[in-house]
């Protein structure tokens, strides 16, 4: 029997151990979409206790502290940090054959040495102990960072984002690792929503022009995308829950335009022919800096009404939409190749039937002599689970190339997060280390390893450019 979480954690053939031990382990990380705070690493923030740094905003545990039957308080409300670790410390036993019982396991093991299984028996050790670490100078923001062999991090921000903390950043030759930001203008596309108008305000103030059409609106965009580009952003991120496709012309799009300023009714039709015009707007203009455009497709988020107006949003209550993608998608992306302008692209679901629907489209639209420049995004949110990761690697093989994926990224808001990166990797030695056993793939571990190490780091390198 193994003990649990030992050397050779998820490596069950002597070919999958050589992989890893000489080819993936040691590869630097390109964290290449994450939610870190770049005001947090500028300030080399020091956490004030284990709580702080593992709890807060991840409703990833929120949600399974919920399910096993943890009073709000205890999760999102007033109660103490030490109550709340010790809530989440109860739940954790519960929660084997989740992903989080890995990973709580392996962030307790790779930042602070720890190989106490997580227990309400243990808690107040283990609270000690990670509390002493986490008040020591080694043990701030940067320091997190740079002992996970980070070399490169794109934040998510918003096009009115002032990206203060990236230029100061920038500044700064004492922190060997790079911040970048990423472009995520999710909010010019929400027509309908109440956020539409204060969100135009905030960009008139930024940019310093007024916004009174829609050619306005283009060339304020157009001004922050580069000014993005001069703080070293190479991609820009949407949140393309559903992907309309309405054919539609400038005219008609400013005038819709025109009629959400005014404070008018916006039809469902307006709604998908001004986001249409404007992703293709958006496509072109990535196309011309050189930036991969990624699209996170079929999450329904905020789905119990009482919790999003009690917590807000990204709290635990979204979950995974299930309608059709497959047509819109691709006169999305057939819009932009026409036009000899469609960006390097990387199409993440969040619903695991669609991987082989997008392994499909996207090997309509390679090319450019760009190595996998459309690609199948990494397993995502519910999906980077041993099973959901395997999933899409095996998909992107059966239909793709694996061999050029860029492989796995945090997609998170803790520092502590990076041993995902080491999770996928385990995973990857492993189901190519099982092809070369079962005489799937040759026995030629130079080969396959550096197949390994492109997944694992060389691909996102060349890829996004950032290095």
């Amino acid at each position: 029997m193994k003990t649990f979480l030992n050397d050779h954690f998820l490596l069950s053939n002597e070919t999958a151990v050589e992989l890893y031990e000489n080819y993936a382990k040691n590869m630097p990380i390109i964290d290449y979409h994450c939610h870190l705070s770049p005001k947090q690493i500028y300030e080399n923030y020091q956490f004030r206790n284990i709580t702080e740094v593992w709890l807060g905003g991840d409703h990833y545990k929120w949600r399974l502290m919920r399910a096993n039957g943890v009073d709000e308080s205890l999760i999102t409300g007033d109660a103490s940090d030490y109550d709340k670790f010790v809530a989440w410390a109860k739940t954790v036993p519960m929660t084997i054959g989740n992903p989080l019982y890995h990973w709580s396991h392996l962030e307790l093991q790779r930042f602070f040495g720890i190989d106490t299984l997580l227990d309400e028996a243990s808690a107040p050790e283990i609270w000690e102990k990670t509390n002493a670490l986490l008040s020591q100078e080694e043990f701030r923001v940067r320091d997190l960072i740079t002992k996970s062999n980070v070399q490169v991090i794109c934040t998510t921000d918003d096009p009115v984002d002032s990206l203060e903390y990236h230029v100061k950043l920038q500044e700064d030759k004492t922190f060997p690792v790079k911040v970048v930001p990423a472009f995520r203008p999710d909010k010019v596309l929400e027509i309908r929503r109440e956020t539409f108008r204060p969100w135009i305000d905030q960009l008139e103030g930024v940019t310093g022009a007024p916004i009174a059409d829609y050619q306005a609106l283009l060339d304020a965009i157009t001004a922050r995308a580069e000014f993005f580009h001069e703080v070293g952003c190479r991609a820009s991120d949407h949140a393309l829950d559903t992907v309309p496709f309405e054919c539609t012309t400038l005219d008609e799009v400013s005038a819709i335009f025109n009629k959400a300023l005014n404070g008018e009714t916006i039809s469902l039709e307006e709604e998908h022919k001004y986001k249409t015009y404007t992703m293709v707007f958006l496509g072109k203009l990535y196309a011309r800096l050189g930036w991969v455009m990624q699209l996170h497709l079929h999450a329904a988020r905020n789905n119990n009404t009482r919790m999003f107006k009690r917590l807000g949003p990204d709290t635990g209550h979204d979950a995974i939409h299930d309608g059709q993608l497959a047509v819109q998608l691709g006169q999305l992306l057939d819009a932009l190749e026409m036009e000899d302008s469609l960006p390097k692209t990387i199409l993440y679901s969040l619903n695991p039937k669609d991987y082989p629907v997008l392994a499909a489209l996207l090997g309509s639209f390679q090319g450019d002599g760009v190595p996998g420049k459309l690609q199948l995004g990494a397993a995502w949110w519910f999906n980077d689970t041993k099973e959901g990761m395997l999933h899409q690697m095996q998909t992107l093989a059966d239909i793709g190339l694996l061999s050029r994926f860029v492989g796995m990224l945090t997609d998170s808001r803790s520092f502590l997060s990076y041993t995902r990166h080491e999770y996928f990797r385990r995973l990857l030695c492993n189901l190519l280390g099982e092809w070369v056993e079962n005489g799937e793939a040759p026995n030629d571990v130079q080969l396959i390893g550096r197949i390994v190490q492109g997944i694992s780091y060389d691909n996102a390198r060349e890829y996004f450019g950032l290095v």
